[in-house]
């Protein structure tokens, strides 16, 4: 994949995102998603990195714990082929709740 596919497939979800962070006081109101690319653990042999492997972090942020957005998401990185792992909070000082789906692409760019 490329960083353009995946802003391409977030957005697909109709939700409205941003990359890591919105300006302060600039955030939507709830639902929204957050994506990042926290690290990368690139397969190297030969004195060269072959697979640019790249963490890919993906936040959802509700109101109310929401079966149907988790779904979407969950949806979208099945149809990618892309495996995750999910955790998730309450932020109690910010009154919503976190569902945060980690995920490993392999990134493409010429």
């Amino acid at each position: 994949m490329t960083y353009a596919e995946i802003e391409t497939m977030i957005n697909s979800t109709k939700l409205s995102n941003a990359y890591y962070q919105y300006p302060e006081g600039e955030a939507p109101a709830l639902p929204y998603v957050l994506f990042y690319y926290p690290e990368r653990d690139d397969f190297q042999a030969d004195d060269k990195n072959y697979a640019k492997i790249t963490q890919l972090n993906i936040e959802l942020y509700t109101k109310n714990k929401d079966f149907v957005n988790e779904k979407v998401i969950e949806d979208l990185l099945d149809a990618n082929e892309i495996p995750y792992d999910k955790e998730e909070q309450y932020i109690e000082s910010e009154n919503m709740y976190e569902v945060l789906y980690i995920t490993e692409v392999i990134i493409n760019e010429s």
